[in-house]
């Protein structure tokens, strides 16, 4: 008598490290179509994407959505021209940085996004909307 097969263990999903950068090939050209206000609300997005990931079990996801939120940053500051507003943006991204690296002085996921949507008029429209 043969032992009955067992099922293969169930697929697990692909680790969100392992996938690719979702805007890896961004060029600054193609972010430079975007107007001030989508650019800081596509970084918001993927901020707000980032902080629903907090858990330990989700760290690998929370890492890659703070990378997508550094590099879009970086796309934002290269195509700066206004000082003030640059230093401000750069500012903002130490701020994310410190987040990404679990800085133990770094602030909240909510006070980034609170003052990264503040960047822009029609983004700022958004921070009622930002769950107490």
């Amino acid at each position: 008598m043969t032992a009955p097969a067992t099922p293969p263990p169930p697929a697990t999903p692909p680790d969100a490290a392992a996938q690719p950068a979702q805007h890896a090939g961004l060029s600054a050209e193609r972010w430079a179509e975007f107007d001030e206000a989508q650019q800081i609300l596509m970084i918001a997005n993927e901020l707000h994407r980032a902080a629903k990931w907090r858990s330990v079990e989700h760290a690998a996801r929370r890492a890659a959505a703070m990378e997508r939120v550094l590099a879009l940053t970086d796309l934002t500051i290269s195509l700066e021209k206004r000082s003030s507003h640059l230093r401000e943006l750069l500012r903002w991204r130490d701020c994310a940085a410190a987040s990404y690296i679990h800085h133990p002085d770094a602030p909240s996921d909510r006070d980034l996004l609170r003052a990264l949507l503040r960047f822009h008029p029609l983004a700022a429209a958004q921070i009622p909307l930002i769950a107490a």
